[in-house]
């Protein structure tokens, strides 16, 4: 998990545009869709001087850029596109939390996407980023991925209504895998935080407390990138009601509607996960204190056994001349026995009880 470090002395000017993420010997990639119902149009390892050549604004056009190292690649789509500077930088800027923004004709989206790492407890991090503009969407992902290869086999394919959609409806679909990053990020939580509840059941060792506190850690990052995300999508409704910003077609709105549900539904989910983590670190603490418990009332048990031998031992361990029984001939066996016998009963009477 990446977290913000402020730089002292670090002052970047406005129009210096500077990737900040980790990717940093990614090298950078242009794909370009240009598409409608009947026709498609498909450029691999696009260079980005011929934007003015092959995008055709009659039709919907997806320029998808993987790797965020050279910023005049950025620069370059920004200045084709009329796009004002603050968004760029919040493009190369991978610390920024999710945001929406509109202005003037260009709607400008950054969202975060996870995904689980391996069988480790860690998250993998990607910042994606997207221009939206009447007639175009512009996708920046720090590296190369395969969040959006089934999007791009329905526009090869024709499959579904994409083709016959415009650039708004394209964004759907993408805002839409990126969440469903989401649900296998909380399916393999959920998958390891079974493991470790069962595993809690058999062993009060004091690593499963640390995986416990591991998870509930992620389970609040995640709840972190959900809800900027949710308010993102929620304040699309207020550019539909303002309808003033034309990018997004009244039809499409609905689509928008969905994913702002299916974010609801995700943090929902997240707040049952982490009930169910701080039952399990309950159980924990419960097991702990009832091995505790079974251990205290093993050592009571056999310190009363020997209590009452104890006290004859202590009895018959003083040093008087006239003491009873002292000079009997079987008095020692006799004691033996009485001692024995005295602690079988007791054994019998605590069992009977059910004190042990």
């Amino acid at each position: 998990m990446r977290k913000i470090k402020y730089k002292k002395g670090r002052k970047v000017q406005p129009a210096l545009l500077e990737y900040t993420g980790i990717h940093k010997y990614t090298q950078t990639e242009i794909q370009l869709f240009v598409y409608d119902d009947p026709d498609l149009a498909e450029y691999h390892e696009f260079d980005i001087t011929e934007m003015q050549k092959h995008v055709d604004f009659n039709k919907t056009n997806w320029l998808n850029v993987h790797g965020l190292n050279d910023t005049e690649v950025v620069r370059a789509i920004g200045d084709y596109l009329n796009v004002d500077n603050f968004m760029l930088s919040d493009i190369l800027n991978t610390t920024k939390r999710t945001k929406l923004d509109e202005y003037h004709d260009t709607l400008f989206f950054n969202v975060k996407s996870l995904l689980p790492e391996g069988d480790s407890t860690n998250i993998k991090v990607e910042q994606i980023s997207f221009l939206l503009k009447k007639g175009i969407l512009v996708s920046f992902q720090e590296k190369r991925s395969d969040f959006f290869t089934h999007i791009r086999e329905r526009i090869r394919t024709h499959s579904g209504i994409v083709r016959t959609k415009q650039a708004d409806y394209l964004l759907y679909l993408l805002l839409d895998a990126i969440m469903e990053n989401f649900y296998i990020t909380i399916e393999s939580e959920e998958d390891k935080v079974e493991d470790l509840i069962n595993l809690s059941k058999q062993s009060t060792n004091l690593s499963i407390l640390e995986q416990i506190e591991k998870h509930r850690d992620n389970y609040n990052f995640l709840k972190r990138s959900i809800i900027p995300l949710r308010d993102s999508l929620y304040s699309i409704k207020s550019i539909k009601d303002d309808n003033v910003f034309n990018a997004i077609e009244a039809d499409n709105f609905t689509f928008f509607e969905r994913l702002h549900q299916k974010c609801l539904e995700l943090l929902e989910q997240i707040e049952y996960d982490l009930t169910t983590l701080d039952s399990a670190a309950n159980f924990f603490f419960s097991s702990q204190s009832h091995k505790m418990n079974e251990v205290m009332k093993t050592l009571t048990v056999v310190s009363v056994f020997f209590m009452p031998l104890t006290f004859i031992v202590g009895v018959y361990g003083m040093n008087f001349d006239n003491m009873p029984e002292l000079h009997w001939q079987y008095g020692y066996f006799i004691i033996l026995g009485c001692m024995f016998f005295l602690l079988l009963g007791m054994i019998y009477y605590f069992k009977k009880k059910k004190w042990y």
